[in-house]
């Protein structure tokens, strides 16, 4: 007889996601950002006073103080209750935006819904609800959408593509044929934004298009060269051949840069969220010269939001400061400016 490895539970996985984000090396091994390919053209007489910077951008009806995002990550127990809240209260302070993780585990049991539920810490953030876009193909749809949103009092809705991370679970949700009409009819019943967010291997143009002309309001890059969560899976593979399948993809997918031009070509119209592997407010200010909007991150928010409200806010003002900096050094003086700045390539 077949011996039958137990599936953990939603809640289990969330927990093991975190510890493991927190305790393991899971960033991509080789990959990096493509960040590096590109430099600004330094402006030694920029003709700005620092103080006349505008780090400030408009998106979804929320002005946010600085193009920053505090992007997906956890929900869904006790930690993350406590983490999401330490984020939220940073975020309100700040005046930036925040996605929460993944609402399906409170979508299956409505007790866990806690521990997304933010908007009493941070009422004026521009604040994101998640679902995974596969489980339209396991049940979910319009209904559990707006269950989401409606739980966490949220502005606007992201859908997370996670194909690669979920093909490499042993208990994952695999089924992604026939989701863009599933998306458009979605989009077309909701009344806030949909986001569409890949979670660390990048969209490609033709993906981009796609969504776009689906009815998407915004894309989420989340390229390649931060954490790869097939690494995550790696680390938590029961057996030995589940971890040799989830560490042969440990390089895997499209470098943030490349997705954001990808996403810029695919989707000309829309606002895109750079996110994947920045590091520091230098990565944000590229990425936008590049064509997003803003930009995302997610470990080192993880991190601090782990150590306290301050480290998060510290490292937020950290981010913003060096935002403002770039700018000034490269002669922009706001974000519509920064989006037109040239960067130079840097041969490899």
């Amino acid at each position: 007889m077949t011996e039958v490895t137990p599936q953990p539970s939603i809640e289990d996985r969330k927990v093991d996601h975190i510890r493991i984000n927190l305790e393991k090396d899971v960033q991509f091994p080789h990959l990096t950002t493509g960040l590096e390919r590109y430099r600004f053209l330094h402006q030694a007489l920029p003709e700005l006073n620092l103080s006349d910077v505008d780090t400030r951008v408009k998106l979804f009806g929320k002005t946010l103080q600085s193009p920053l995002l505090i992007s997906s990550m956890t929900g869904g127990t006790p930690m993350a209750q406590r983490l999401n809240l330490r984020l939220a209260e940073a975020a309100q302070a700040a005046g930036i935006a925040l996605g929460v993780g993944s609402q399906r585990a409170a979508i299956k049991d409505p007790a866990l819904a806690d521990s997304y539920r933010v908007r009493h810490a941070a009422p004026d953030i521009l604040l994101l609800a998640n679902l995974g876009v596969v489980q339209f193909n396991y049940g979910y749809g319009t209904k559990e959408c707006r269950e989401a949103i409606e739980m966490i009092g949220a502005d606007a809705l992201i859908l997370h593509f996670n194909v690669l991370q979920e093909a490499v679970q042993p208990e994952g949700d695999t089924n992604f044929a026939g989701l863009l009409t599933r998306i458009e009819q979605v989009v077309r019943e909701l009344n806030v934004p949909v986001i569409a967010k890949e979670v660390g291997w990048g969209f490609s143009e033709q993906n981009a298009r796609d969504l776009a002309n689906a009815g998407v309001a915004a894309i989420d890059v989340a390229g390649s060269g931060g954490t790869s969560w097939s690494e995550v899976e790696y680390h938590r593979a029961p057996t030995a051949f589940h971890a040799r399948v989830a560490r042969a993809f440990a390089d895997w997918g499209i470098p943030t840069a490349d997705a954001v031009l990808y996403a810029r070509a695919g989707a000309p119209h829309l606002p895109i969220f750079a996110s994947g592997g920045l590091r520091d407010g230098i990565d944000v200010a590229k990425c936008i010269a590049l064509g997003a909007t803003l930009g995302g991150l997610a470990g080192p928010f993880l991190k601090a939001a782990d150590e306290s409200v301050e480290a998060v806010t510290g490292l937020i003002a950290e981010l913003s400061a060096q935002i403002r900096i770039a700018m000034l050094c490269s002669g922009a003086s706001s974000i519509a400016g920064l989006q037109q700045t040239p960067l130079i390539t840097v041969a490899p």
